[in-house]
């Protein structure tokens, strides 16, 4: 597909819900996108400003401290042991990098990417912007011959859910079995709720429990952005199978794809300091125990969502129509027809709004049932 034949941004579609939502008495509820409303911890924000002398161009591998400080983080954070500086890499967010990745392993034209049925639309745009086929599939049986990537959300956006450690090897083995890549974006792992989540680590594709050590064409993808609300700082990265982090590494050399020397050692310090990501996990499991009772008594079901900053609820009837009775109560949410053809009752419902608007929500939508 010609870069010019890509369909619209489906958000501009929201525009009249936006403005319904927004003519709310109370004023406007924001759920539908999943940008932090919290600050940026202090400790972060204070390694920031002491690296702003950079006058001297960054590197595209990242610092040797921040290269190790990834290391750490997933060795101490996700039990993910075997990596070194030679398998990670930074990057300027996560988006770009899912936008990029088939073109920048030499995808093409009689390619697939798989991708999960419940999808957040780059890792579409991705393969389109390649020349390759995208495939909307969570059954590795199904995966054909042709497939080249495969795309693994864990917790997933926008349904939350959570793959385990079984789901995970099944998945690697038939990816190995095609010779395609696999690759794990799993930006909201330190954001686990239900069942065996909310008292352990949320797996890794990495995790020596799926690959038994060898990372070969594994690759996972962890952004600061949700742990540290560092959205608007665009500072993620990559790790894992080394041969495929030095193709990415050239590419990016290439591209000039750097990110910026403070960030990088802003980086160091948000992967250093726990104390800040716990608490950030506080703030949103406090809003979600207030905002999926108040959708549950509204009458939604809630499904999935065992990890991760959203809510995926239904209320079995086609999603415009629940976005419309929401932006009655000015809440706004995001439809499931925006993240593939398979989900078209859900809807999507961020815990990335202050504590008042939260609440807020939990209240109009109590009000709605006893009226």
């Amino acid at each position: 597909m010609a870069l010019g034949a890509l369909p619209d941004y489906p958000w501009d579609l929201m525009a009249p819900y936006r403005e319904r939502a927004a003519a709310h008495a109370d004023g406007l509820v924001d759920l539908s996108i999943g940008s932090p409303v919290d600050p940026t911890p202090d400790v972060v924000r204070e390694a920031l400003a002491r690296a702003t002398d950079a006058h001297a161009y960054p590197q595209t591998t990242g610092t040797p401290a921040l290269r190790a400080a990834i290391v750490e983080w997933f060795a101490r954070r996700r039990g993910v042991t075997g990596l070194d500086a030679a398998s990670v890499l930074p990057t300027i967010g996560s988006k770009e990098l899912v936008a990029l990745l088939p073109f920048m392993l030499g995808l093409g034209e009689g390619d697939v990417v798989v991708h999960p049925r419940a999808a957040y639309p780059t890792y579409e745009m991705g393969a389109l912007f390649a020349g390759a086929r995208a495939l909307a599939s969570d059954d590795p049986r199904e995966w054909p011959a042709e497939t080249r990537l495969v795309w693994l959300n864990t917790p997933g956006n926008p349904d939350g859910r959570v793959l385990s450690v079984e789901e995970l090897r099944a998945a690697r083995t038939r990816a190995l079995e095609l010779g395609a890549v696999i690759v794990s974006d799993e930006c909201y792992a330190e954001l686990g709720w239900d069942g065996a989540w909310a008292d352990e680590p949320v797996p890794s594709l990495l995790d020596p429990r799926v690959t038994d050590g060898d990372h070969h064409h594994a690759l996972a993808i962890y952004s600061l952005s949700k742990q540290s609300n560092m959205a608007g700082y665009r500072a993620a990265f990559i790790a894992g199978c080394p041969e495929s982090i030095a193709r990415l590494t050239n590419v990016r050399k290439h591209a000039g794809l750097m990110p910026p020397a403070p960030l990088q050692e802003a980086m160091v310090v948000a992967l250093g300091d726990e104390r800040h990501v716990d608490e950030q996990k506080a703030r949103y499991r406090a809003r979600r125990d207030l905002l999926r009772p108040a959708l549950e008594a509204a009458g939604f079901r809630i499904d999935r969502s065992e990890g991760g900053l959203y809510l995926w609820a239904t209320e079995g009837r086609d999603a415009w129509d629940s976005i419309a009775r929401l932006a009655d109560l000015g809440i706004l949410a995001g439809p499931g027809h925006f993240y593939g053809v398979h989900f078209p009752a859900h809807v999507r419902l961020s815990l990335t709004a202050t504590d008042e608007r939260i609440a807020a929500a939990a209240e109009r939508l109590s009000a709605s049932v006893a009226s």
